[in-house]
C-alpha cells in the first residue's frame, strides 16, 4: 500500500504477479479511502486477511498527514496479524513502475511537494536510484536534471524546469509490490517501514499559543 502521493493504492501480490489492485486519486481522503481499498482487494482475489504473508509500504517521501495515513496502517497489519512489514521509498516503486511503462534510464522522478516545491530523486534505470530522495524548488534543480525525462505529477506541475515529462502520474501499489517481490526473491533486506519526510509538516502550533487550564 501507499499514501505518500495524492493516489490511495493497494494492491495484493502472490511473489510472482499482481492479483488484485486498487487505485483512487484524492489528496484529501486518504484515511478515509485506504481500508475500503484493502477491503475491496482481499474480496476482489477472494483472500482472507489471515493468508497474508508480508505487507509492505511506501515510506515516502510525501506530505506528512498522507505518508502517516499509509504507515500506520500498515504497523496495524502487522501488529494484529504477525506480519513483517516491509518499508519501500514511494520513488522507487514510481521509477520501477515507469521503467514497465518502457522508460529505460537515466531519469528522474519528482512528486508533488506542494510549496511549489518537488520531491526527486535520479535513477540509473528502473531499479537503481543514484543518491538520497530530495526535495527542492524546480528552478533550483532544472541544470541538474537538463536533458533526462522526468516521470511522476511534479514533472507535468512544472513544465518549464522538466520539459521532457513523462507517465505514470503516481506510484501504483502493484508496482511497489512486484519491486519488493523481486528484492526479496533476491536475497536483499527490505528497509524498516521509516517515514521519509524530509521537512517539517505543514501543520504547526501556532504562535503565541494560549494554554487554558480550568479552575
Amino acid at each position: 500500500m501507499d499514501t505518500a502521493t495524492p493516489a490511495v493504492t493497494v494492491a495484493l501480490h502472490d511473489g510472482t504477479s499482481v492479483i488484485a489492485e486498487s487505485g483512487q486519486v484524492d489528496a484529501r481522503r486518504h484515511g478515509e479511502l485506504l481500508l475500503p481499498a484493502v477491503d475491496r482487494v482481499l474480496a476482489e482475489a477472494g483472500v482472507k486477511p489471515d493468508a497474508l504473508t508480508a505487507v509492505v509500504v511506501g515510506t515516502g517521501p510525501g506530505p506528512y498527514t498522507g505518508l502517516r495515513v499509509g504507515l500506520v496502517t500498515a504497523a496495524t497489519f502487522g501488529s494484529a496479524l504477525g506480519l513483517p512489514v516491509h518499508g519501500l521509498c514511494t520513488l522507487d516503486g514510481l521509477a520501477y513502475a515507469a521503467g514497465l511503462d518502457g522508460l529505460a534510464g537515466p531519469f528522474a522522478v519528482a512528486t508533488d511537494a506542494r510549496r511549489k516545491e518537488v520531491y526527486w530523486a535520479r535513477y540509473a534505470d528502473a531499479r537503481t536510484r543514484v543518491g538520497e530522495p530530495s526535495v527542492d524548488r524546480p528552478a533550483d534543480i532544472a541544470a541538474e536534471l537538463a536533458g533526462l525525462p522526468v516521470a511522476g505529477a511534479g514533472a507535468e506541475l512544472y513544465p518549464e524546469a522538466f520539459p521532457d515529462a513523462r507517465g505514470p502520474r503516481y506510484v501504483a501499489a502493484g508496482a511497489l509490490a512486484a519491486l519488493a517481490a523481486e528484492r526479496l526473491a533476491a536475497g536483499q533486506e527490505l528497509p524498516e517501514p521509516r517515514p521519509l519526510y524530509l521537512r517539517r509538516p505543514d501543520a504547526q502550533v501556532p504562535k503565541n499559543y494560549k494554554v487554558v487550564t480550568p479552575k
